[in-house]
């Protein structure tokens, strides 16, 4: 069991079901008090009964502590109590659990202005709001105490939507990108505080994923292993969450079944220069021959590389 995880107090948002659920779980089962966030709403932002309260139940029956909170962690208020009122009913706040969202999933032709508005609101702003409330929180119990630091742990929910795009979703693959332009800022803003900002891409059957037949899979190679279960994702945010990823900073991991992939930062590829200023014919005369060895997008898939 991971150290040091006792008595600390977690917001999980988005905790009602799938990952979140499992995150909130896992967190509960090492001891650490957790605030099991949930506003309540169908996959496409509808409201309905709200879940949080039986996640409670879950952890409460195991022995371990928890709270229901209804928030909507968007606005920018309720995100402010909910920080606010982890705090004042556990007495401190260590690790924050991003996870809430939703899909309206167009192509780039059908998708309304509400559909995109919506689903970046949720996942960007959503990550934004309480991101923004407990780092002011942790700054100044930092700069309140002795050492100058504090612990404090966030893990962010991205997706590979955010990372190679994804046809149907551009909504949900930009506010997924934001997301981890949000955590890089939001690490190198806390590191100098003790705390640490990552995120995950999770690859798990949910409510968001279940229509998508690459996750329909329940078992590998014919065993009772189920690759997509949303419980492979949660004790790598434990670890994150835990005192032993003290070190683990501004990184983005792909998690699924057995595997966890380290994501290496944006890097240059080939450079291509001039002895004076570029002009058109030079751009053409560089970039045409190269272009031409590599294969495009197509057909809604990313494909990097050269053909052979």
């Amino acid at each position: 069991m991971l150290e040091g995880m006792e008595g600390k107090v977690a917001i999980v948002t988005g905790a009602g079901r799938g990952i979140g659920r499992a995150e909130a779980l896992e967190l509960g089962r090492l001891g650490v008090n957790v605030v099991v966030n949930d506003f309540g709403r169908s996959l496409s932002g509808e409201a309905e009964a709200n879940p949080a309260d039986a996640v409670v139940d879950e952890i409460v029956g195991a022995g371990g502590k928890a709270v229901a909170n209804h928030a909507d962690v968007a606005d920018w208020n309720d995100s402010l109590d909910l920080v606010r009122g982890a705090v004042e009913r556990f007495g401190r706040l260590d690790i924050l659990v991003n996870n809430a969202g939703f899909l309206r999933d167009r192509m780039i032709f059908n998708m309304t202005e509400e559909d995109f508005d919506a689903v970046v609101r949720v996942h960007l702003k959503g990550h934004f709001c309480m991101s923004r409330h407990v780092a002011t929180y942790w700054r100044d119990q930092a700069k309140s105490s002795e050492e100058g630091s504090v612990y404090g742990r966030i893990v962010n929910t991205t997706s590979e939507s955010g990372l190679l795009g994804s046809a149907g979703q551009p909504n949900y693959g930009p506010a997924k990108a934001g997301i981890i332009a949000l955590t890089l800022a939001t690490g190198q803003a806390l590191a100098r505080y003790g705390v640490t900002a990552n995120a995950i891409a999770p690859r798990a059957r949910t409510r968001m994923t279940e229509s998508m037949g690459s996750f329909a899979a329940m078992s590998e190679h014919g065993g009772d292993f189920d690759p997509f279960a949303p419980e492979n994702v949660s004790p790598l945010v434990a670890y994150l969450a835990s005192p032993a990823a003290a070190r683990v900073n501004g990184q983005v991991f792909i998690v699924y079944g057995k595997s966890i992939n380290v994501i290496d930062g944006p890097q240059f590829g080939e450079e291509f220069k001039v002895d004076d200023a570029w002009t058109p014919d030079q751009v053409d005369r560089a970039l045409t021959p190269f272009y031409e060895r590599r294969t495009p997008i197509t057909d809604g898939y990313i494909i990097r590389g050269t053909r052979a």
